[in-house]
């Protein structure tokens, strides 16, 4: 039984990061922790879940528009919004190695996943990656080949690693799942990507994931996420929101838990609300999931308890709080 966050949190500045690694190091750093890298895109573009996935890419440029990142093409010669996000991820790996360099258990990384990135990225020509085949295709082999070489520098920073997990994001995978992405235009919506192709994405990212030597899990908090084809697509981590799961999604979690994989469940809000639980609640909740399923806790070594999703919306005090409530927590269901 373990506890981590999702991965982004407050602030505006390089000290905000610097003093996120603090907390998530202060909070995570020990049993029942699972430490991770922070992510703060309140600093601009190049720090959000979008730029970051792009920093990873392999073989592909892109450059910031009014509207948004945008994919140039593969001319080798990224634009100056590509390199300074290419740039901030190496100097948070900076901060993380300077920090955590001698740190021995499981640590975590985030990478933006290929769906959310094809949802949010504009092809040369305009209007979202989604809407060409081809390109979708090449974005998440690009993603795959870039994760190979992220993993392999993570793990030249933090030598002493037991075990490194890869957080593949991917909050809008429910939306091109069901055809829900809006157009450029705002009047219309991207067609559907079918089920196969939107397995063979993943399956690219995460395989790259496991043969670099890594473990590649899927975090997404939106509700209707095909739990089950992410399963299929070689996810070893499902990462919910335990408030929007269907009665279907139970069961899938129920069976990656019991082959031994990890399931991490959000249960406590990634910002403040307006009544706060303690760990005795939070507890409550996650035993009381268990029973549902039949499950018996101290036979679940796989199962993480976290935020709802990622904490860059609260303030300071209550991320680290969240923090220290899901690592209580975890303790706690882990005690009995």
């Amino acid at each position: 039984m373990r506890a981590t966050g999702v991965g982004s949190h407050p602030g505006e500045d390089q000290q905000a990061l610097d003093e996120a690694v603090r907390v998530v190091l202060g909070e995570l750093g020990e049993e029942p922790g699972l430490p991770y890298l922070p992510e703060v895109p309140g600093r601009g573009a190049t720090a959000t879940m979008t730029g970051r996935g792009l920093a990873v890419l392999e073989g592909l440029d892109a450059d910031l528009q009014p509207a948004g990142w945008r994919l140039t093409g593969s001319s080798g010669s990224p634009g100056v919004d590509h390199r300074r996000t290419r740039s901030l991820l190496a100097q948070d790996l900076d901060t993380l190695e300077e920090r955590a360099q001698a740190f021995t258990g499981t640590f975590k990384v985030q990478v933006c996943g290929p769906w959310t990135l094809a949802a949010t990225v504009e092809r040369p020509r305009g209007d979202k990656l989604l809407a060409d085949h081809g390109a979708r295709r090449e974005l998440a082999q690009a993603l795959a080949e870039g994760v190979r070489a992220h993993v392999a520098d993570v793990r030249r920073r933090l030598s002493s690693l037991e075990r490194l997990v890869v957080q593949v994001d991917e909050p809008a995978l429910a939306a091109v799942v069901s055809g829900s992405v809006p157009t450029a235009s705002g009047f219309g919506r991207h067609r559907t990507v079918d089920l196969p192709e939107a397995s063979q994405g993943l399956e690219w990212v995460l395989g790259a994931i496991e043969s670099s030597g890594a473990e590649p899990w899927v975090h997404a908090c939106a509700p209707g996420t095909p739990w089950g084809l992410v399963r299929g697509a070689g996810a070893r981590g499902l990462s919910v929101d335990l408030g929007v799961l269907a009665a279907a999604d139970h069961d899938v979690l129920a069976e990656a838990l019991e082959a031994g994989e990890s399931v991490v469940l959000g249960v406590v809000p990634g910002t403040r609300p307006a009544t706060e639980a303690g760990d005795a609640q939070v507890t409550e909740r996650v035993l009381r999931w268990l029973d549902m399923l039949g499950l018996d806790p101290e036979e679940l070594p796989g199962l993480v308890v976290s935020p709802t999703c990622g904490l860059a919306g609260a303030d300071a005090a209550y991320a680290r709080a969240a923090l220290a409530l899901v690592r209580t927590s975890a303790a706690n269901v882990q005690a009995g």
